[in-house]
């Protein structure tokens, strides 16, 4: 019985999505290797540590938020959207599930308090949007086209890269600015997309995301927008020597990036087509930043 619980809370974490936590804190690491920090492995762990709370907290309370509203019981959900099915399932308590996100937003608390402590106060600004965006995502930001849209790209983006970036390094740089603009546009459209099935079940609990404000077809094209202004600034910030040129190997997703974008936008309203093209994305949005990542290690080394 007790293993069978903890696997439920295991999945109540989503952890398939969990794997975009490391990608940033990737992200963040390669950049400060490449500019020559020594990296303390305990500062490390903590990073990663905070990261993966950070994002346990917002799938968490994005369950229980959605289950209080009754948009579980509307949403088809595919392998990408529409919530684990674990409360309306009535798999685990909801008080405990709210309880459990809010003490992950306390445990990022006290691991914020530690690199205040340790590289000072100009981590408190960062880690303030951060909470502010994790608590208030699901109930105020995704009533919000434009707050709704930019939310996952702050968080997995700039919030979590520069988060690592100065975790091990005491400061930010523009490199790690301009790095951490990769994984926020991309899992921006991640979520974009993921909204997409989502439409009828998301405007009967009021929210105002994109798909819902302007329609899909237009959506599909943001998406196919946010696409090309990944690659962009990637080029751009090579070009600039931002970034080493061994950053371009990201540039090896781009068939597949073309690939996906053109099936987003020819079955923007045909979910059961969707779907595959939603599996391509994921996989664009992880391996884009790790080959990048891999680029920067490797432009240390060289």
């Amino acid at each position: 019985m007790a293993t069978r619980s903890l696997k439920i809370w295991f999945f109540e974490t989503r952890p398939h999505f969990l794997l975009l936590v490391p990608v940033s804190v990737l992200v963040g690491v390669s950049v400060a290797v490449y500019e020559g920090y020594a990296i303390n492995a305990w500062h490390l762990i903590l990073a990663i540590v905070g990261a993966l709370l950070a994002h346990i907290s917002v799938n968490v309370l994005n369950d229980y938020f959605d289950y209080r509203s009754g948009i579980d019981f509307r949403t088809t959900r595919t392998p990408f959207s529409g919530g684990s099915g674990i409360l309306p399932g009535g798999l685990l308590n909801p008080r405990r599930v709210y309880v459990f996100g809010v003490a992950c937003i306390a445990a990022i608390i006290l691991i914020g308090g530690y690199f205040t402590y340790v590289h000072g106060w100009p981590i408190l600004p960062l880690g303030f949007l951060g909470v502010i965006t994790i608590y208030f995502y699901t109930t105020y930001l995704t009533k919000s086209p434009l707050l709704c849209a930019i939310a996952p790209g702050l968080g997995f983006g700039p919030l979590m890269v520069l988060g690592t970036y100065f975790a091990l390094t005491g400061t930010y740089g523009v490199v790690a600015g301009l790095a951490s603009l990769i994984p926020g546009f991309l899992v921006s459209n991640l979520l974009l997309l993921n909204q997409f099935p989502d439409v009828e079940a998301d405007a009967s609990a009021a929210r105002r995301h994109l798909p819902i404000v302007i329609g899909r077809r237009k959506s599909s094209w943001v998406y196919a927008a946010l696409v090309m202004a990944t690659y962009l600034t990637l080029i751009i910030s090579v070009a600039m020597r931002a970034l080493p040129v061994y950053a371009l190997f990201a540039l090896l997703t781009l068939p597949l990036g073309w690939i996906t974008v053109k099936g987003v936008q020819k079955y923007c309203d045909d979910i059961g087509h969707l779907v595959p093209f939603m599996g391509r994305n994921v996989i664009v949005t992880l391996v884009l930043p790790v080959f990048m990542a891999i680029g920067l290690l490797v432009g240390a080394v060289v």
